[in-house]
């Protein structure tokens, strides 16, 4: 097989909580994440989704480099990029860019549209030479379907979904090979969010690029995702095609979630289990022993307190392995997606 064109391993990011006005001392930290691995290939689609609070956009960030991993490693192409700084960390990221969730705070409102997607060319005058800047901006609006003329505007004169396709415009502007999409159409109306998935989808095929793509919306994940990883407390729990997890889910969390996806039809709610979570999310900085999930979770028992489930296929006797999941059951019968 090919070599992933990003691989993660065991990242940690762990921010410090501290006591005292002079003389700090650290009494414990925030474990926003916690261990984490994945691969992306070429071409590929990666869904990461969980509840708010779980680390989602914290792992965006820090495979950017906006936050510094405490541990772990970030291989781009084989090379670990997690350690870089000054011009190496300038040269990584001309080929991991990032889409932010928010469009009306991620673009800078006395920055003209031109100026806002040409702003990569000042850092990376060799992308687009100086002459030519003014024709490559008007070539990305055109791309992402706004018109070329618009480049003399600012955001304020944009609804949602124009400021998002302009900040897409912005990713795309250094002809990246991996964009990271933080939550891109939570913050728009569900009429504009199939316009920009489908922009997407576009542009994937057109440039050959590779996404991460984080959200809420479990729909959405199916649409957009070829595999879906599912992030609870800082650590993925289940990670599998979008058939596994959507139609063969094995872990409790999974199972839950997808229980709660609303469903448009009456008459596809019969028979379906809701499953409905006791207790509250457990604090990053005090996350409970053994398996994170264990203190919400119908199926646990008392190995769950003192053991961690290892991310691992297990092996079912209806004939090998399947998907990985963090679960010390995942090779009981899983719940069929038709049953959620």
């Amino acid at each position: 097989m090919a070599e992933p064109i990003l691989e993660v391993r065991d990242l940690v990011k762990h921010y410090p909580l501290t006591q005292g006005v002079l003389f700090k001392k650290q009494v414990g930290a925030v474990k926003a994440v916690d261990g984490v691995s994945f691969t992306l290939e070429k071409g590929e689609t990666l869904g990461i989704v969980g509840e708010s609070g779980c680390g989602k956009s914290t792992l965006a960030k820090v495979l950017m480099n906006l936050e510094r991993a405490t541990a772990g490693q970030v291989l781009y192409k084989g090379e670990d990029i997690s350690r870089l700084s000054g011009a190496a960390l300038k040269a990584v990221r001309r080929n991991i860019q990032m889409v932010f969730q928010d469009p009306y705070t991620s673009l800078n409102p006395r920055m003209t549209v031109g100026d806002i997607i040409g702003e990569p060319f000042e850092i990376h005058p060799e992308v687009a030479p100086k002459g030519d800047r003014r024709k490559a901006v008007q070539d990305l609006l055109d791309v992402v379907g706004l018109n070329p003329e618009y480049i003399n505007r600012y955001p304020h004169q944009f609804s949602g979904g124009q400021r998002q396709r302009i900040g897409i415009a912005r990713g795309l502007a250094l002809k990246p090979e991996v964009i990271i999409c933080d939550e891109p159409v939570s913050a728009l109306d569900v009429s504009v969010q199939a316009q920009v998935i489908n922009l997407l989808e576009q542009l994937q095929t057109e440039f050959e690029l590779s996404y991460m793509f984080i959200a809420h919306d479990l729909s959405i994940v199916r649409h957009i995702s070829d595999r879906v990883g599912v992030m609870y407390l800082g650590r993925i729990v289940e990670i599998g095609t979008d058939t596994e997890i959507y139609d063969h889910a094995t872990h409790p969390y999974t199972q839950a979630l997808l229980s709660a996806v609303p469903v448009p039809d009456p008459t596809g709610r019969e028979g379906r289990e809701r499953i409905i979570l006791s207790g509250d999310i457990p604090s990053p900085a005090n996350p409970p022993s053994g398996c994170r999930f264990r203190t919400r979770c119908w199926k646990a028992e008392e190995r769950c307190a003192t053991e961690s489930p290892l991310l691992a296929a297990p092996k079912l006797l209806t004939g090998g392995a399947k998907h990985d999941s963090a679960c010390h059951f995942a090779a009981e019968r899983e719940v069929a997606g038709a049953a959620l």
